[in-house]
């Protein structure tokens, strides 16, 4: 069965433009790349727990900071070329990146060095402007970055004041 996942998409009106927050994901990997490696903050969740609830959960381990609480866009979904399936939600609000405290994680590095070392989920989170985030974001994550800005330019949502 493909793993599901749950983000929350953090957006922000500035100077007439959508700024979306982005997290860069930690860890030996992912060090030295930057364009199409960062991500929205987002996490797995099991078969019968609500998604948008594990949305809220990862977004508060990645970040170290609760998700400021707004009315929900329902992003809908899409599919990793794996298989894997990631749900968002588009909320409006404010983060100081400088703040950040994410969750860490182990693995063996380098690798057959049998050395576990710990490192953090989430590296690095910035606010990029929505033409910015277009190159940073995971390609198959663009989407979100589409609807979000249809279901702006239809109306019925607002950015924090």
């Amino acid at each position: 069965m493909a793993k599901k996942s749950a983000g929350i998409l953090l957006y922000r009106l500035k100077s007439s433009d959508i700024e979306i927050l982005l997290v860069h994901p930690g860890g030996p990997f992912w060090a030295k790349r930057d364009p199409q490696a960062w991500s929205i903050p987002k996490g797995e969740y099991d078969a019968g727990e609500d998604a948008y609830s594990a949305a809220l959960r990862e977004f508060e381990e990645e970040l170290g900071a609760p998700c400021p609480r707004a009315v929900p866009i329902d992003l809908g979904e899409i599919h990793y070329s794996s298989g894997k399936r990631l749900v968002a939600w588009a909320m409006a609000g404010d983060f100081d990146p400088h703040e950040l405290r994410s969750n860490m994680f182990e693995m063996e590095w380098p690798p057959r060095s049998r050395r576990i070392q710990e490192f953090p989920e989430v590296d690095k989170a910035q606010w990029f402007a929505m033409a910015e985030a277009r190159g940073k974001i995971l390609p198959a994550q663009r989407p979100f970055l589409d609807r979000l800005a249809e279901q702006l330019r239809r109306g019925g949502h607002s950015a924090p004041r």
